[in-house]
Protein backbone atom coordinates (compact mmCIF):
# COMPACT_ATOMS: atom_id res chain seq x y z
CA UNK A 1 0.00 0.00 0.00
CA UNK A 2 1.25 3.48 -0.85
CA UNK A 3 1.76 5.84 2.05
CA UNK A 4 0.25 8.62 -0.07
CA UNK A 5 -3.36 9.22 0.92
CA UNK A 6 -4.14 12.55 -0.80
CA UNK A 7 -2.81 14.81 -3.55
CA UNK A 8 -2.54 18.60 -3.44
CA UNK A 9 -2.38 20.45 -6.76
CA UNK A 10 -0.97 23.84 -7.59
CA UNK A 11 -3.07 25.90 -10.02
CA UNK A 12 -0.98 28.30 -12.12
CA UNK A 13 1.43 26.39 -14.32
CA UNK A 14 -0.13 23.02 -13.51
CA UNK A 15 -3.83 23.31 -14.34
CA UNK A 16 -3.84 26.64 -16.18
CA UNK A 17 -1.00 28.12 -18.23
CA UNK A 18 -1.06 31.61 -16.79
CA UNK A 19 2.50 32.57 -15.91
CA UNK A 20 2.84 34.41 -19.23
CA UNK A 21 -0.56 36.06 -18.65
CA UNK A 22 0.49 37.21 -15.17
CA UNK A 23 3.75 38.56 -16.58
CA UNK A 24 2.01 40.35 -19.45
CA UNK A 25 -0.61 41.94 -17.19
CA UNK A 26 1.87 42.99 -14.51
CA UNK A 27 4.41 44.34 -17.01
CA UNK A 28 1.70 46.32 -18.75
CA UNK A 29 0.50 47.75 -15.45
CA UNK A 30 4.03 48.68 -14.39
CA UNK A 31 4.76 50.31 -17.77
CA UNK A 32 1.60 52.40 -17.54
CA UNK A 33 2.99 53.82 -14.32
CA UNK A 34 6.33 54.68 -15.92
CA UNK A 35 8.31 51.97 -14.19
CA UNK A 36 10.10 48.74 -15.16
CA UNK A 37 10.34 45.29 -13.61
CA UNK A 38 13.43 44.70 -11.50
CA UNK A 39 15.74 42.00 -12.94
CA UNK A 40 14.36 39.38 -10.56
CA UNK A 41 10.75 40.57 -10.27
CA UNK A 42 9.16 37.83 -12.37
CA UNK A 43 10.92 34.96 -10.61
CA UNK A 44 10.36 36.46 -7.18
CA UNK A 45 6.63 36.97 -7.72
CA UNK A 46 6.00 33.39 -8.86
CA UNK A 47 4.44 31.86 -5.76
CA UNK A 48 4.03 35.07 -3.79
CA UNK A 49 0.65 35.70 -2.21
CA UNK A 50 -1.46 38.60 -3.47
CA UNK A 51 -0.42 40.98 -0.65
CA UNK A 52 3.24 40.03 -1.18
CA UNK A 53 3.43 40.66 -4.94
CA UNK A 54 1.29 43.78 -4.62
CA UNK A 55 3.75 45.17 -2.05
CA UNK A 56 6.63 44.29 -4.36
CA UNK A 57 5.09 46.24 -7.25
CA UNK A 58 4.02 49.12 -5.03
CA UNK A 59 7.12 49.52 -2.86
CA UNK A 60 10.08 47.99 -4.68
CA UNK A 61 9.13 48.50 -8.33
CA UNK A 62 7.56 51.80 -7.35
CA UNK A 63 4.29 51.95 -9.26
CA UNK A 64 2.77 54.07 -6.51
CA UNK A 65 -0.56 53.58 -4.81
CA UNK A 66 -1.24 51.27 -1.93
CA UNK A 67 -0.66 47.52 -2.27
CA UNK A 68 -4.41 47.08 -1.91
CA UNK A 69 -5.03 49.36 -4.91
CA UNK A 70 -2.34 47.62 -6.97
CA UNK A 71 -3.80 44.19 -6.15
CA UNK A 72 -7.33 45.27 -7.07
CA UNK A 73 -6.17 46.72 -10.40
CA UNK A 74 -4.08 43.71 -11.42
CA UNK A 75 -6.62 41.12 -10.28
CA UNK A 76 -9.35 42.93 -12.20
CA UNK A 77 -7.27 42.68 -15.36
CA UNK A 78 -6.50 39.02 -14.74
CA UNK A 79 -10.17 38.19 -14.22
CA UNK A 80 -11.01 39.90 -17.50
CA UNK A 81 -8.38 37.85 -19.32
CA UNK A 82 -9.81 34.65 -17.82
CA UNK A 83 -13.30 35.63 -18.93
CA UNK A 84 -12.03 36.13 -22.48
CA UNK A 85 -10.32 32.72 -22.60
CA UNK A 86 -9.34 30.33 -19.82
CA UNK A 87 -5.85 29.03 -20.65
CA UNK A 88 -6.24 25.44 -19.49
CA UNK A 89 -3.13 23.29 -19.89
CA UNK A 90 -3.94 20.37 -22.21
CA UNK A 91 -4.81 17.30 -20.18
CA UNK A 92 -5.01 19.14 -16.86
CA UNK A 93 -8.72 18.61 -16.20
CA UNK A 94 -8.40 14.95 -17.14
CA UNK A 95 -5.36 14.55 -14.86
CA UNK A 96 -7.14 16.10 -11.89
CA UNK A 97 -10.20 13.92 -12.41
CA UNK A 98 -8.04 10.81 -12.88
CA UNK A 99 -6.24 11.37 -9.59
CA UNK A 100 -9.43 12.47 -7.80
CA UNK A 101 -11.08 9.17 -8.69
CA UNK A 102 -8.49 7.44 -6.51
CA UNK A 103 -7.34 10.01 -3.94
CA UNK A 104 -8.85 13.00 -2.13
CA UNK A 105 -7.51 16.11 -3.87
CA UNK A 106 -6.88 19.65 -2.65
CA UNK A 107 -5.69 22.88 -4.24
CA UNK A 108 -2.95 25.11 -2.81
CA UNK A 109 -2.59 28.17 -5.03
CA UNK A 110 -0.90 31.54 -5.01
CA UNK A 111 -3.81 32.97 -6.98
CA UNK A 112 -6.39 35.14 -5.26
CA UNK A 113 -9.58 33.48 -4.08
CA UNK A 114 -11.64 35.34 -6.69
CA UNK A 115 -9.50 33.85 -9.48
CA UNK A 116 -9.41 30.33 -8.00
CA UNK A 117 -13.21 30.18 -7.79
CA UNK A 118 -13.63 31.52 -11.32
CA UNK A 119 -11.14 29.04 -12.82
CA UNK A 120 -12.57 25.99 -11.07
CA UNK A 121 -16.14 26.90 -11.96
CA UNK A 122 -15.25 27.47 -15.62
CA UNK A 123 -13.19 24.27 -15.81
CA UNK A 124 -15.92 22.20 -14.15
CA UNK A 125 -13.67 21.28 -11.23
CA UNK A 126 -15.34 23.16 -8.38
CA UNK A 127 -16.87 20.02 -6.89
CA UNK A 128 -13.80 17.84 -7.41
CA UNK A 129 -11.51 19.44 -4.83
CA UNK A 130 -12.26 18.70 -1.19
CA UNK A 131 -10.14 21.67 -0.07
CA UNK A 132 -9.07 24.82 -1.92
CA UNK A 133 -6.72 27.39 -0.42
CA UNK A 134 -5.19 30.64 -1.59
CA UNK A 135 -1.97 31.97 -0.11
CA UNK A 136 -4.09 35.04 0.71
CA UNK A 137 -5.61 32.87 3.43
CA UNK A 138 -2.36 31.93 5.19
CA UNK A 139 0.34 34.10 6.77
CA UNK A 140 3.01 33.62 4.08
CA UNK A 141 3.06 32.76 0.40
CA UNK A 142 5.27 30.22 -1.32
CA UNK A 143 8.17 29.31 -0.88
CA UNK A 144 7.04 29.27 2.76
CA UNK A 145 5.22 26.00 3.55
CA UNK A 146 2.11 27.65 5.02
CA UNK A 147 -0.42 26.96 2.27
CA UNK A 148 0.52 23.28 1.99
CA UNK A 149 0.48 22.79 5.74
CA UNK A 150 -2.97 24.39 5.91
CA UNK A 151 -4.26 22.27 3.02
CA UNK A 152 -3.22 18.93 4.51
CA UNK A 153 -4.53 19.98 7.93
CA UNK A 154 -7.93 20.66 6.36
CA UNK A 155 -7.75 17.21 4.74
CA UNK A 156 -7.13 15.76 8.20
CA UNK A 157 -3.82 14.22 7.17
CA UNK A 158 -0.14 14.53 8.00
CA UNK A 159 2.10 16.14 5.36
CA UNK A 160 4.05 12.93 4.83
CA UNK A 161 0.83 11.19 3.78
CA UNK A 162 0.28 13.66 0.92
CA UNK A 163 1.81 14.45 -2.45
CA UNK A 164 2.04 17.85 -4.13
CA UNK A 165 1.96 18.57 -7.86
CA UNK A 166 3.98 21.68 -8.69
CA UNK A 167 5.85 23.41 -11.49
CA UNK A 168 7.63 26.51 -10.18
CA UNK A 169 10.71 26.95 -8.04
CA UNK A 170 8.86 28.57 -5.15
CA UNK A 171 6.07 26.01 -5.35
CA UNK A 172 8.50 23.10 -5.19
CA UNK A 173 10.31 24.69 -2.25
CA UNK A 174 7.01 25.30 -0.46
CA UNK A 175 5.75 21.73 -0.82
CA UNK A 176 9.10 20.22 0.12
CA UNK A 177 9.42 22.47 3.17
CA UNK A 178 5.96 21.33 4.27
CA UNK A 179 7.08 17.70 4.11
CA UNK A 180 4.93 16.47 1.22
CA UNK A 181 6.17 14.13 -1.49
CA UNK A 182 6.73 16.42 -4.46
CA UNK A 183 5.89 15.74 -8.11
CA UNK A 184 7.23 18.30 -10.57
CA UNK A 185 5.69 18.96 -13.99
CA UNK A 186 8.21 21.55 -15.27
CA UNK A 187 6.87 24.50 -17.26
CA UNK A 188 8.62 24.82 -20.61
CA UNK A 189 8.91 28.61 -20.53
CA UNK A 190 9.47 29.09 -16.80
CA UNK A 191 11.47 26.02 -15.70
CA UNK A 192 12.31 25.63 -12.01
CA UNK A 193 15.77 26.41 -10.70
CA UNK A 194 18.07 23.40 -10.32
CA UNK A 195 18.10 23.59 -6.52
CA UNK A 196 14.29 23.59 -6.43
CA UNK A 197 13.99 20.78 -8.97
CA UNK A 198 16.34 18.70 -6.85
CA UNK A 199 13.71 18.69 -4.10
CA UNK A 200 11.20 16.82 -6.28
CA UNK A 201 10.64 13.14 -5.58
CA UNK A 202 9.37 12.61 -9.12
CA UNK A 203 9.67 14.65 -12.32
CA UNK A 204 7.24 13.94 -15.16
CA UNK A 205 7.38 15.34 -18.68
CA UNK A 206 3.66 16.11 -18.92
CA UNK A 207 0.36 15.71 -17.13
CA UNK A 208 -0.27 12.59 -19.20
CA UNK A 209 2.44 10.97 -17.06
CA UNK A 210 0.72 11.97 -13.83
CA UNK A 211 -0.93 8.62 -13.30
CA UNK A 212 -2.40 6.82 -10.33
CA UNK A 213 0.48 4.38 -10.56
CA UNK A 214 3.01 7.24 -10.44
CA UNK A 215 1.39 8.62 -7.29
CA UNK A 216 1.20 5.16 -5.77
CA UNK A 217 4.92 4.68 -6.32
CA UNK A 218 5.90 7.68 -4.24
CA UNK A 219 7.56 6.88 -0.93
Amino acid sequence: MSRIRAVVFDLDGVIIDTESVWEDVRRGYVAEHGREFLPDSQQRMMGMSTPEWARHLSDEVGVGGTPERVAADVLGRMAERYREALPLIPGSVEAVRRIAANYPVALASSSARILIDQVLATAGLAEVFRVTLSTEEVPRGKPAPDVYLAAVEKLGLAPEACAAVEDSSNGLRSAAAAGLAVVCVPHGVYPPAPDALAQADLVVDSLADLTVAAIGGLR
